[in-house]
């Protein structure tokens, strides 16, 4: 088994640098957790310390409830598999794979069938007598990952190591690793930039923002309740609208007002909840699909700016009063004109609300 648990574990540099802060983690035995942020947000630092390369400032790690934070790195049982390759370009993807071991004094027997049995997972036998120019970026990859696989860890973790592919390789080497992670029923953390790598491969996600977590879910969870604004923006693709608006109640109805928008709320859990907001201001987020174009009931207009044709579907730039939406449409894109004024109505069921302040959903359950 492989419980990784990170308890107030926190990273400084210097005095004023806190690359991470206070961090509890709990990551489950067998799990692929990906750890998604831009960039500077302590990702990768989190990893480090996890493998010993970085030391912690504070705080403590566990693999299986033993303490690994004040054991040197080789001692911890993990293989990190890097954003860079780093094969030795005068070595055989074989002798690439099998080095640590050769290094730690394994038998010859051993690195052989170590060696041969990783490559059988990878699908990379055929290339064991190559030398690194002779691969494919993808091909090197794999044999980076072999490398990882023969000294059976208990943890792998993975550092942007799809960044350096183009995107055919990159969608490839996504179902690669679903399937890696399938034969080796190991617990995997892997760390990326890309919302959409994470939303594909992780059983859960960690979404953090300046060394600190925001949200831990499924990817589900994530895309259709974000806890933050933060994550309700960096999750999903096109990025979620926002606009600000004021709450007004007025008899059974409340609206939600802001500069050419106005939105009546007629269900009663909703308005039951608005109500204590009664003329306050609150930001509003609407995903690209949830918008209605051409609508007799509009709760806003604007003009198309960009017209985004993407195969069967269209991506719709749309400027209003002193807001900008992106739209999903599935009409063909030759049915718009930018400068075209045209109608929207918002899916009053797929609202998100977020308190102008702390940034943080507003709760309605």
């Amino acid at each position: 088994m492989a419980y990784v648990i990170l308890k107030n574990v926190t990273k400084k540099y210097g005095k004023n640098i806190i690359a991470v802060n206070n961090l509890n983690l709990e990551i489950e035995d067998k799990e692929f957790f990906v750890l998604v942020g831009p960039s500077g947000s302590g990702k990768t630092t989190i990893l480090r310390l996890i493998t010993g390369l970085e030391k912690l400032t504070d705080g403590s790690i566990f693999i299986d409830n033993n303490r690994i934070d004040n054991l040197e790195p080789k001692d911890r049982n993990i293989a990190m598999v890097f954003q860079n390759f780093a094969l030795y370009p005068h070595m055989t993807v074989f002798d690439n794979i099998g080095f640590s071991l050769k290094i730690r004094k394994f038998p010859k027997q051993e690195i052989i069938k170590r060696v041969l049995s990783a490559s059988e997972i990878l699908n990379i036998t055929h290339l064991l007598n190559r030398k690194p120019k002779e691969l494919s970026g993808g091909e090197k990859q794999r044999v980076a990952i072999g490398r990882a696989i023969v000294r059976h860890p208990k943890v792998f973790l993975f550092d942007e190591p799809l960044a350096n592919l183009d995107v055919k390789l990159r969608n490839e080497m996504k179902i690669e690793l679903k399937k890696l992670h399938s034969k080796l029923q190991t617990t995997i953390i892997y760390v990326t930039h890309d919302q959409t790598d994470a939303m594909i491969l992780g059983n859960r996600i960690g979404v953090i923002k300046d060394g600190e977590l925001q949200q831990i879910d499924t990817p589900i969870n994530l895309y259709n309740a974000p806890k933050t604004k933060f994550v309700a923006e960096f999750i999903g693709w096109p990025q979620m609208n926002f606009f600000n608006v004021e709450v007004k109640t007025e008899y059974n109805t409340v609206y939600l007002l802001g500069d050419g928008i106005k939105i009546p709320i007629q269900k009663e859990k909703l308005i039951n909840k608005l109500n204590s907001r009664n003329n306050k201001k609150i930001i509003v987020g609407i995903r690209a699909e949830n918008i209605f174009i051409d609508t007799e009931n509009p709760h806003t207009t604007g003009k198309i700016d960009i017209i985004e044709p993407v195969g069967s579907e269209t991506y719709l730039t749309v400027l209003t009063k002193n807001d900008k939406f992106i739209i999903k449409s599935n009409r063909n894109y030759l049915q718009f004109k930018t400068d075209t004024e045209i109608c929207l109505e918002f899916n009053i069921d797929k609202l998100h609300f977020f308190d102008s302040e702390t940034l943080s959903a507003i709760d309605f359950s």
